[in-house]
């Protein structure tokens, strides 16, 4: 990626390189300019000739340890990302969850972010600001860092697969947010050429333990086109190609996402069909609850119905794990995410500005 020179230096946006060349480009040395990089990433010192927009924390919304953080762009629109407690035999961390769009255009029925529509795609700094906010802004406990950052907020990361791959690239940057690839995870609807460009990225050197989760969430191709509509031009056995021909350069399996929804996907042969679609996979099934998002058709599967699924799978031989609910009381659980206030607004351009273009869908039938 090069660097421009006539535009405004949005550091957040830069690895070390380009941060330095761009800094070099504006008079200053490469060793002072590698100080200002490390202290704005690790100290949240923003030097003075770059430009880190001062977004607004609106809201911050608690539940338990689980809390959701609001930032509001120049233009008023929002991002929403999550912190999430992650307990371990060894202490506790902290997940950050962040979005790569406002809205989505993927149109998933059981998905609150999917009721917005598309309304802009963020830039790469836009996406990293969330983990500088989540570091040096928002109030947390100073011994929990974030250690771990999934793209799982607003948005499908391979619908901005661009502006995600420089975002990743910033967060690994060794000067920088030192976030190491095996603690990064994209999930993905299942796009087989935004997939096989994650792909691409994990074929780098630094970048070989990137983790790639599908959200799949059916067990056959008429119930996912139901939930799903961007299954009519991905189908089931797409995916598993893509999935197939992604690069592994670690024993880590993928972790297949799958949204537990009461009446429509948690029969006992559902589960067999979804053990049998993934036994070529080397992966890891994650049952998640649906969380009701507003106005849902479906409520939220009883315990039972959880357990029973679980077990059936594991019965199967599929390594299954069972996701736990958190900040589904305030709105911040998975599939949860967006601001019903500006559903349906036209998409802004992807430079930020505020001047509206024809909503683009991304997903279509091949032919």
């Amino acid at each position: 990626m090069s660097v421009a020179t006539d535009q405004p230096v949005r550091p957040l946006g830069l690895t070390r390189a380009q941060f330095v060349e761009r800094a070099r480009s504006c008079g200053r040395s490469a060793g002072a300019a590698l100080e200002e990089y490390r202290a704005l990433f690790r100290a949240g010192v923003v030097p003075a000739w770059c430009e880190v927009p001062e977004y607004p924390v609106t809201a911050t919304l608690v539940e338990g340890e689980t809390s959701k953080f609001v930032l509001r762009h120049d233009d008023g629109l929002e991002t929403e990302s999550v912190l999430i407690p992650m307990p371990r035999s060894t202490g506790t961390t902290t997940t950050l969850c962040v979005s790569s769009q406002v809205g989505c255009a993927m149109g998933c029925r059981f998905c609150e972010t999917a009721q917005m529509g598309l309304i802009k795609n963020l830039r790469a700094d836009q996406i990293v600001h969330q983990w500088w906010a989540a570091t040096h802004r928002v109030q947390r406990s100073a011994d929990r860092p974030v250690k771990n950052i999934v793209f799982m907020g607003m948005g499908e990361p391979t619908d901005n697969i661009d502006e995600v791959i420089q975002a990743v690239r910033v967060l690994v940057d060794h000067d920088g947010a030192t976030v190491p690839a095996s603690n990064i995870s994209i999930s993905t609807v299942g796009n087989p050429d935004g997939i096989a460009k994650i792909g691409d990225l994990v074929r780098e050197r630094g970048f070989h333990r990137l983790n790639l989760a599908l959200s799949l969430n059916a067990p056959n191709d008429e119930i996912r086109t139901q939930i799903m509509p961007v299954n009519k031009a991905w189908p089931m056995a797409r995916l598993k190609e893509a999935l197939l021909a992604f690069p592994r350069f670690s024993q880590a399996a993928f972790c297949v996402e799958y949204v537990l929804i009461p009446g429509v996907n948690d029969a006992d042969e559902h589960c067999d069909e979804v053990c049998a679609f993934l036994r070529e996979v080397r992966c890891s099934l994650n049952v998640i609850p649906y969380n009701p998002r507003r106005n849902s058709p479906w409520p939220a599967p009883e315990e039972s119905s959880v357990d029973r699924f679980v077990a059936r799978a594991v019965a199967n031989g599929q390594f299954t794990k069972r996701r736990g609910t958190k900040g589904r009381d305030v709105m911040a659980a998975c599939g949860q995410l967006g601001n019903e206030r500006i559903r349906n607004r036209r998409v802004v351009a992807d430079d930020g500005s505020t001047a509206p273009v024809p909503l683009r869908i991304t997903a279509r039938r091949d032919t």
